[in-house]
């Protein structure tokens, strides 16, 4: 069973029409694993979070096929472990979607809904999709610090927020302080290959997190 969402309101609908490519992809996928989600992934996480996690899009094999964010693939094996090693968890993350686990103090939204083509959106699917990131964002009355996942979550993040792209340039650990007071760090994806290659390693995804904790009551 998937958990509901945190912010039912500002879900899209189970078959959103929006993004023709991402439709035919999830149709596709719907006829091959009807087992499977196989729709717009929900938010997941606590509704009065202080922390927003702003993540790119479903994983084939992660929340696409089970409906949770970051659940049943490599990247959330990392994601869960570092949250909960930052006391933002309870129960035991079990690479399902019914397995009990939850968030507090912080929740996952993703830049897109829908799984897209090899884990790439396009701009205009980014742009199509964001109304719902933005609608989410603007529930989180209690969130002062967001994590972005990666160079796409970023820019959905900074106009999100209300930033400006060109002053505010994406690297890992990189701090951008919006207009409201609000605050975006920065990190590299926790996907497979990011963690692969080296180019993120668990110290560094940690270092994002006891930034954002050394940041609370500051903003």
């Amino acid at each position: 069973m998937i958990p509901p969402s945190p912010l039912p309101q500002t879900e899209p609908p189970h078959d959103c029409p929006r993004c023709p490519r991402l439709v035919a992809l999830r149709e596709g996928l719907r006829a091959d694993y009807p087992d499977w989600w196989n729709a717009p992934v929900p938010a997941f996480g606590d509704p009065d979070a202080w922390l927003g996690i702003i993540g790119l899009a479903p994983g084939k094999h992660g929340a696409n096929r089970t409906g949770r964010p970051f659940t049943g693939d490599y990247a959330g094996d990392l994601m869960f472990a570092t949250l909960a090693k930052f006391g933002f968890t309870s129960g035991t993350y079990a690479n399902r979607a019914d397995d009990g686990f939850r968030l507090h103090g912080t929740i996952i939204v993703n830049s897109v809904k829908c799984l897209p083509p090899e884990n790439k959106p396009t701009p205009e699917e980014v742009r199509t999709c964001r109304p719902f990131a933005e609608a989410q964002v603007d529930q989180l009355t209690n969130a002062r610090i967001f994590v972005a996942l990666g160079q796409i979550a970023h820019q959905s993040a900074v106009k999100i927020l209300g930033g400006k792209l060109p002053k505010c340039r994406f690297g890992h650990l990189a701090e951008h302080h919006m207009p409201d007071g609000r605050v975006l760090i920065d990190s590299y994806h926790c996907s497979r290959y990011n963690q692969n290659t080296g180019r993120l390693t668990a110290e560094m995804f940690e270092a994002v997190f006891a930034r954002a904790l050394e940041l609370r009551g500051r903003v």
